[in-house]
Parts: structure tokens; C-alpha cells; sequence
């Protein structure tokens, strides 16, 4: 999954400085109410516009030029899945956070969404009158909105760097003029090839671990179709950050992607090789001993690094069953899950694999591995599958 760049036209082009501009469209109008004063309340984004239809965002959509679209799924006139491509074809950079209620239905919208060039999804909460679930819904969107937005504007950095002045500016007589509403520059990570790595471990690894959040289903989708050998000799356990019933489409389209079982984990199940097994969505996945087996753990715990499922408690659990015979890759996502339970596993003698900065959606998860110096390599997804075969056949380097 990757910030779409479809069809041909540059209308308007991201800008550098300045609050994201965010579009709203919703036919909910207590929705797009919830969503308005969310981002009309961060200092570093600002309502571009709030509408009720598909249709009127891509009529509107050069006049708003807005850098982040939430759009929802079932709307009157033209749906969002419909108005998807139609505005991307209008403005190729557009961010495309599809929302929608979890249903079956619009999970596979959502999947679909993806395929299409949305950037991401968010699940809306059944009821905004429930505290927790808008908190949730409130932290998640506008985490997205940022990072995605961020992401956005450094690939335009990257692509149009400026240009020196060609003299020196005057001297400032006075009070220096500052923008009048403050704006954080984006975090600055390390290039992939200047941060440090570590040896890969000696031991050979009996297990492959997987986490992964935005960006995350497109990746996993991508990197499973690699993975026939190991999957076939060693178990594979994923965790995504990913609400119910999501999780549910997810695990079908990583066993159609990788033509072998896949489905979400149950509590006490064996774990074998042959399969892969999925955290379940608002149920963290651990690993525990059950007499000379493997078995499944799961547990209505709370969040862990905001998210449940989450990384870190998969982690950590596997160095009591596994010890150092690890290996796991870190990919796509925003925040730092993962990292804790990754210096865990180096620690007891596995390895980590993150993936690069250039390949993923937001460099969030991986690049705190990275940056921590905890990782063996710091690869592009199109690298990792086939680097993860060769560990598993005996490479140790």
C-alpha cells in the first residue's frame, strides 16, 4: 500500500509550509461535525472543506486543493469507493484516508480502496456516544492525517528541493515575521544505508515474526507471495495493527497471496509449521509453552503502544518458547511498536529485519528499530522475502 501517484494531472501541487489541508466527506453530518473540530483544533492542519458527497468533492476538488481527503465508504450520489480513482485522476498526490463502519462489507471495500491508491482506512466507531471508541477513532485519524500528510510533503521536498537565493538576504530590521500558525517540520530519520546494523544471529531461526500497521496489508500481501519455503518448514505469525472483521479479510487475502493456510489465530491453538497465523483485531497475540508444544495466547489486555493487537507483547512472548532462534521483520507503520520486543529478541540472541524508509508508507515502526541499532538489515520490501528465504535455508551473513 503506498500514497497513490494515479493519472496524469499536477493540479495542485502539495505545499511546503502551512497547516495540511484537510477535506472532509461524509454524508454523516455528525461525523464530518466530529472530524471538523478534531482537525480545526491541531495547529499543524486546518478544514479545507466539509462535504456530504462524493460527487461534491471531485467537483470541488480544485477549487479546495486540499493535501488529506477522509472519505467515507457509503455516501448518496457517488460513493467513495466510485469517487476514489476519479479523484485521484484529478490530483494524483491527493492522501486518501477511506472511512467506514466495521462491516464485513466495508472491510473489503477497504481492501479494495487500497488496491485503488487510497493511502489508508480507518475504522468508524459504531456509536460516537461510547468515550473510549471516539477516543480511539479521534487518535487514529488524526495520527494518520499527519504522518501520511508528512509523507506527502517530503516526497515533494525530494522532488523540487529549493533553490539557493541567489544573494544574500537583507538584514532583518526588526521583529523577524513568523507564520501565524506554527507548524513542526517533519521528524528526520537517518538515510537507510547510514545507519548502523549489527551481525546477523548465529542460531538458526525456528520462527518467522511479522509486525506491521500502516501500509501493512499491502506489504504482507506483497512479501507472503516470497515466503512458500519458510512457510512450508517453519510457522509464521503476524501481527497487524488492524480493528475485527478487518482482520478477518486480511487473513483471506494472505492465504489467496501466498496459497498457504492462513487465518486468524484462536486462543490455545498449536502452533505449526505450514501456516500463517494472524492476530486477531482488539486481541493481543502471545506464544506460550504447552507441555512439548507451541500454543496460541491470546488476551483482552489493554492497548500497548496505543494498539491492540500490538507488536511488542508477540515479541517478547516467542523469547520463552524460542529463545534465540528468532527472526523478525518489522514493517510499514507508524509509532515505535515493535521496537521494545525487538531489542528483546537481539537481546536473547535473534535477529531483526526492517524495512527502508523509501519503501514504506510511513517510516514510523522500522525506523525506530533502525535508529535503536537493533537491526541485522534495513531493506526495501522487495528485498526482505528473499533475504528471510536465505536466513531460513542457512545463510548466516
Amino acid at each position: 500500500m503506498s500514497v497513490a501517484f494515479a493519472g496524469n494531472s499536477t493540479t495542485g501541487s502539495p505545499r511546503e509550509a502551512g497547516p495540511l489541508r484537510v477535506m472532509i466527506v461524509d454524508d454523516s453530518v455528525v461525523i464530518r461535525g466530529l472530524i471538523s473540530r478534531w482537525v480545526g483544533a491541531e495547529h499543524d492542519m486546518e478544514v479545507a472543506a466539509s462535504l456530504r458527497t462524493g460527487l461534491e468533492a471531485v467537483n470541488q476538488l480544485e477549487r479546495i486543493n486540499p493535501d488529506v481527503a477522509v472519505l467515507d465508504i457509503e455516501m448518496p450520489d457517488l460513493d467513495g469507493l466510485s469517487a476514489l480513482p476519479q479523484l485521484l485522476a484529478k490530483k494524483r498526490d491527493l492522501v486518501i484516508i477511506m472511512a467506514s463502519t466495521l462491516t464485513r462489507r466495508n472491510a473489503e471495500i477497504s481492501f479494495k480502496a487500497l488496491s485503488l491508491g487510497a493511502a489508508d482506512y480507518i475504522p468508524k466507531p459504531e456509536s460516537t456516544r461510547e468515550a473510549s471508541a471516539a477516543d480511539i477513532f479521534h487518535h487514529d485519524l488524526i495520527q494518520k492525517i499527519r504522518h501520511l500528510g508528512a509523507r506527502l510533503r517530503r516526497k515533494a521536498a525530494v522532488a523540487s528541493p529549493p533553490l539557493a537565493p541567489a544573494s544574500p538576504a537583507p538584514a532583518a530590521r526588526g521583529p523577524v515575521a513568523r507564520p501565524a500558525v506554527p507548524v513542526p517540520a517533519p521528524a528526520v530519520h537517518a538515510p537507510s544505508g547510514s545507519l548502523s546494523t549489527r551481525p546477523f544471529s548465529t542460531q538458526a531461526p525456528k520462527v518467522l515474526l511479522i509486525g506491521s500497521s500502516t501500509g501493512g496489508p499491502q506489504a504482507l500481501m506483497s512479501l507472503v507471495t516470497e515466503l512458500g519455503p519458510v512457510i512450508d518448514r517453519f510457522p509464521v505469525l503476524i501481527t497487524q495493527h488492524m480493528p475485527p472483521t478487518f482482520t478477518t479479510i486480511l487473513a483471506e487475502h494472505l492465504a489467496r497471496s501466498s496459497r498457504r493456510p492462513a487465518s486468524e489465530a484462536v486462543d490455545g491453538e498449536p502452533v505449526k509449521a505450514g501456516r500463517i497465523y494472524l492476530a486477531p483485531g482488539g486481541k493481543h497475540m502471545r506464544v506460550v509453552r504447552s507441555g512439548a508444544d507451541v500454543a496460541i495466547s491470546l488476551d483482552d489486555g489493554p492497548a500497548v503502544n496505543f494498539c491492540k493487537p500490538a507488536v511488542d507483547p508477540l515479541f517478547t512472548s516467542a523469547i520463552d518458547v524460542w529463545h534465540g532462534n528468532i527472526l523478525s521483520v518489522i514493517l510499514t507503520g507508524m509509532g515505535s511498536d515493535g521496537m521494545r520486543g525487538g531489542k528483546d529478541i537481539v537481546a536473547a540472541g535473534g535477529s531483526v529485519i526492517a524495512q527502508d524508509e523509501a519503501s514504506s508508507v510511513v517510516w514510523g515502526m522500522p525506523g525506530a528499530a533502525a535508529n535503536a541499532g537493533i537491526c541485522a538489515a534495513i531493506l526495501p520490501l522487495n528485498q526482505i522475502g528473499a533475504k528471510v528465504n536465505r536466513l531460513f535455508a542457512g545463510d548466516r551473513s
